[in-house]
């Protein structure tokens, strides 16, 4: 199973949220390091998190057009 770890960047409907997942790249002839980000769209069941959570997403089945991750119970705490 495939795990990636974010942050909560929106929260669009009752049970969706947009993960933003940062990696690092090597440059291929300077070598310098930059960051890649990328967004997915998660299901949420509970809807308890908000804008700024670091949380965990696995793959799942499509749920719907772009919902393919779930959340995981959260790293840190939500913001309450």
């Amino acid at each position: 199973m495939r795990t990636k770890k974010g942050t909560v960047v929106s929260v669009s409907g009752k049970k969706t949220v947009v993960v933003q997942v940062d990696t690092y790249k090597a440059h291929p002839k300077y070598k310098k390091r930059y960051r890649v980000s990328k967004k997915f769209h998660a299901h949420d069941e509970k809807g308890k998190y908000q804008v700024g959570d670091v949380v965990e997403i696995y793959e799942t089945k499509p749920l719907s057009k772009l919902k393919r991750w779930t959340v995981t119970p959260p790293t840190k705490e939500p913001k309450q």
